[in-house]
């Protein structure tokens, strides 16, 4: 009778304590798991979303000529033209884009990323992105002449030849004003004389 009383008395206080330990060990592991995954998945998402502008700008830039009508496809000093901007729609060449920069990022109308419709207008505000989530991101263009023999070198500033390099940079600026580059697109583009 006594060895049945003994096996019905349950959980020691040592027991106890070290099964509560190893729940909230198990439990921490979790917990962290679900963390630095959170946060990847974060990483992730900005990666995608800034390597979707940079290609939609880069897209952009690659349906304009290779120069503006009349000029010399070898002009210098590249960027916009007197009748060219201020805004990005009025941009009609290659070069224009030579030293633009974005803060925060826009579309081909000047505005927010997220905020238009695609045409110069607004969409409805129940469309609208929040304009925080690309307040601190950057669009950055730097249009180069490359070295007909090592597309992958650019040449200095003042030499020409009949092929460009369009660098298109995405970029989040830091509330400590650190800058990390979160897209950068490439693309060549060379000038084909008409026949």
């Amino acid at each position: 009778m006594r060895a049945r009383c003994i096996s019905n008395r349950g959980f020691t206080l040592v027991e106890a304590l070290t099964a509560i330990t190893l729940c909230t060990l198990a439990g921490a592991a979790v917990v962290l798991a679900l963390n630095s995954t959170y946060h990847s998945n974060e990483r992730m998402i900005r990666w995608l979303q800034a390597q979707g502008l940079a290609e939609q700008l880069a897209d952009e830039i690659a349906g304009k000529r290779y120069h503006a009508a009349g000029a010399d496809p070898e002009q210098w000093p590249l960027g916009p033209g007197p009748a060219e901007g201020p805004s990005r729609s009025q941009y009609d060449d290659i070069d224009d884009f030579a030293q633009y920069t974005a803060a925060p990022p826009v579309d081909s109308w000047d505005v927010a990323v997220g905020q238009g419709d695609g045409q110069g207008g607004w969409r409805h505000p129940a469309l609208q992105l929040e304009s925080r989530i690309f307040q601190s991101w950057q669009q950055q263009v730097r249009v180069h002449y490359v070295d007909p023999a090592d597309w992958s070198r650019n040449l200095p500033p003042g030499q020409t030849s009949r092929i460009r390099a369009v660098e298109v940079k995405i970029l989040y600026v830091g509330a400590d004003g650190a800058v990390q580059e979160l897209a950068r697109v490439r693309r060549i583009f060379a000038y084909v004389p008409p026949p």
